[in-house]
This record gives C-alpha cells, sequence and structure tokens, in this order.
C-alpha cells in the first residue's frame, strides 16, 4: 500500500515499463507509476514491440527522452528534485505520429500520450483513462463480444472506485444506458 510521505523501494517492476521517477531513485511515488506502465504497455500493444527498450537503468532513461525529449527542470522536480540541476543533452520530442503506424487511431495516441507524461501529477487517472474517448465503442449500447455475445458488465463502479471523479468524470464514463 502506498502511503503519502512514507518511502518506497524504487526498484519495483520490469525495466521496459518503469516509470522515470523510479529510474531516478524517486522514493515517495503514487499510483501514477502504474499508469505509466499502462502507457508504455498499451505502446507496445500498438508498436509490437516495447517502446522503451532501455538494457540498464540509464539506457532505459535515453531511450525515454530519445522518444519524449527531454525533460525540463520542472519535469525533473515532480520526478526527483535531487537531479533539478543535473544537465541533461537537449532532445527535441519525437512526434507520436512518426513513431506508430499511420492506421493508429489519434484517440489511441492521444491516450498513450496522455499515459506518458514525465510529472506523475500529470499523467490521466484509471479512471480517467477509461473515461478516455479512446474506450468510447465500449460505452455504446449496441456493443457486444464476438459472435453476438453481450459484453460482461463494465460499468458497476463501486463507490471507492468513483470517489473523487467529478460530475463530469462520471457522465463521460458511465454511458446514460448503465446509469442507475
Amino acid at each position: 500500500m502506498l502511503v503519502p510521505g512514507e518511502p518506497n523501494i524504487s526498484y519495483i517492476c520490469s525495466r521496459f515499463y518503469r516509470a522515470p521517477e523510479l529510474i531516478f531513485g524517486a522514493m515517495e511515488y503514487t499510483t501514477a507509476i502504474d499508469m505509466w506502465s499502462v502507457g508504455c504497455v498499451m505502446a507496445e500493444l500498438l508498436l509490437g514491440q516495447p517502446l522503451f527498450p532501455g538494457e540498464s537503468g540509464v539506457d532505459q532513461l535515453v531511450e525515454i527522452i530519445k522518444k519524449l525529449g527531454t525533460p525540463t527542470r520542472e519535469e525533473i522536480r515532480c520526478m526527483n528534485p535531487k537531479y533539478t540541476e543535473f544537465k541533461f543533452p537537449q532532445i527535441k520530442a519525437h512526434p507520436w505520429h512518426k513513431i506508430f503506424n499511420r492506421k493508429i487511431p489519434p484517440e489511441a495516441l492521444d491516450l498513450v500520450s496522455r499515459l506518458l507524461q514525465y510529472s506523475p501529477n500529470l499523467r490521466c487517472t484509471a479512471i480517467e483513462a477509461c473515461a478516455h474517448p479512446f474506450f468510447d465503442d465500449l460505452r455504446d449500447p449496441t456493443a457486444c463480444l464476438p459472435k453476438g455475445r453481450a459484453l460482461p458488465p463494465l460499468f458497476n463502479f463501486t463507490a471507492q472506485e468513483l470517489a473523487g471523479a467529478s460530475p463530469e468524470l462520471r457522465q463521460r464514463l458511465i454511458p446514460e444506458h448503465a446509469r442507475t
């Protein structure tokens, strides 16, 4: 369980999916590290290969910078304030449309970009990701599984899962036909 203010370990997940703040050695982090990993997995599904295939922690950071560009001082501060004065080579971000196939839906690229933010507090949350337009097809009342089978219940969120979600977010998340 993540408790604000309590230190955690920084070596916590497989390298290709490790959030940059963990590479920077952050000992205080949130579930935003998991959202970074979700973005990496989604990108890998779209590409057919890992987006950031680093061979070491440092190489992993290089792979991230090659795609996202050099983080700003503020982004570095958000990841680990100890590195704010460190001088990184200035590399421009690589546009997503040049990384992914042209046939990838723009909604997919937008969701990946919202998940793969340097600043943990700028990454979308799990509930925000679920409400993203990329998943709008699942909110269609006529949506079904192959061979016409019904979808499982997708919108039966608990009060705890919806805690903190604004009314606007809830409205985007849960389609009218599924509201009680």
